[in-house]
């Protein structure tokens, strides 16, 4: 057992001890014990149920930031099932506005087909005082670029990539492993058996597209030419909640560009499902150059000015995030 979480345990232990005392003192002097006991109890639930974790630095701490406290809202959950797939009028039409359909599916009929294809399970609700869950957010900037940051990103319990995100011939800057690799239709890459999909859809076609790219290969084109089929353990495909997109667009980045980057989906995603990220490829290089860590000319990428992103509004969010320690950033070169 490590020393922290042992300090953690003595410390509960010496904050029971003292409600105990406290509970029997006053039951004892005043009568009435079950009130005392309620009020003990009720200390020790408000103790636990902060989601404190294993780690050294927690996502939730006790002494919550007011800034992130506003933003952050647990009962939203990054992933669709069933269950939370019935989308309100409000969040729907927002999500098929983002890339408008012109004669888009039943939605309904498409997710229960789709429930048919890939898992319905709830996950990453887990979090406990016993769980450390160490994440890497791993970007696509050039200044990952002689990092050398492979065996730390490796490292982590949870490793999440982006797009087309390649990492063979960059494994020392990069690392090798991949547990979640985040896209959409047109970003779509093979993956390997034990890779995790995550996709994020924008509209009703995407469920559509990744259903035929599981089974019949039929969907070649949504508003470009996509893979028809992709290499992806079905058994390992998650998507995006809209209800969720939607929450990281109004909540975090206060409605700023016309939608959120992968990137700053997959950070929030890992806010919710980790207990400690660490974000690597974020931001321009040293010399502000905004390009992708696998591209040799450094003007050939300028993914900061897509015209649908606000890159810098995310990018000083993710900055404030840092700041006030609720992820780590490594800068790169």
């Amino acid at each position: 057992m490590s020393l922290h979480k042992r300090r953690k345990i003595r410390t509960f232990a010496l904050l029971f001890c003292i409600i105990t005392f406290t509970t029997f003192l006053f039951s004892y002097t005043f009568g009435d014990p079950s009130l005392y006991f309620k009020h003990a109890f009720r200390l020790s639930d408000s103790f636990l149920s902060k989601g404190l974790c294993a780690c050294h630095q927690c996502m939730m701490e006790q002494d919550e930031d007011p800034w992130f406290a506003e933003h952050f809202n647990q009962s939203v959950h990054p992933l669709m099932t069933r269950e939370n797939s019935v989308l309100s009028d409000e969040t729907f039409k927002w999500w098929q506005w983002l890339q408008s359909e012109s004669q888009p599916a039943n939605f309904s009929e498409v997710v229960e087909e789709l429930f048919q294809v890939v898992p319905d399970e709830v996950l990453y609700v887990d979090a406990s005082p016993e769980r450390c869950r160490t994440c890497a957010v791993v970007g696509n900037s050039g200044n990952l670029k002689g990092t050398h940051y492979g065996p730390l990103i490796d490292s982590m319990d949870f490793i999440i990539r982006m797009n087309q995100a390649p990492t063979s011939g960059f494994e020392e800057d990069v690392g090798t492993r991949t547990t979640h690799h985040v896209m959409y239709p047109e970003s779509a890459t093979d993956l390997d058996n034990t890779t995790i999909l995550v996709l994020i859809p924008f509209k009703i076609l995407d469920l559509q597209w990744i259903i035929s790219a599981l089974t019949t290969g039929t969907i070649k084109y949504t508003y470009v030419p996509v893979p028809p089929r992709i290499k992806a353990n079905r058994d390992k495909v998650l998507i995006y909640n809209p209800t969720f997109f939607k929450y990281v667009y109004e909540s975090w980045l206060e409605g700023h560009g016309r939608y959120p980057s992968t990137g700053f989906l997959s950070l929030l995603f890992a806010i919710h499902i980790c207990d400690e990220v660490n974000v690597f490829g974020f931001g321009a290089d040293r010399n502000g150059n905004w390009h992708h860590y696998w591209e040799k000319n450094h003007l050939a990428g300028a993914f900061r000015h897509t015209g649908v992103h606000d890159g810098d509004h995310e990018y000083n969010v993710t900055l404030l995030l840092a700041d006030k320690h609720k992820i780590q950033m490594f800068r790169g070169r």
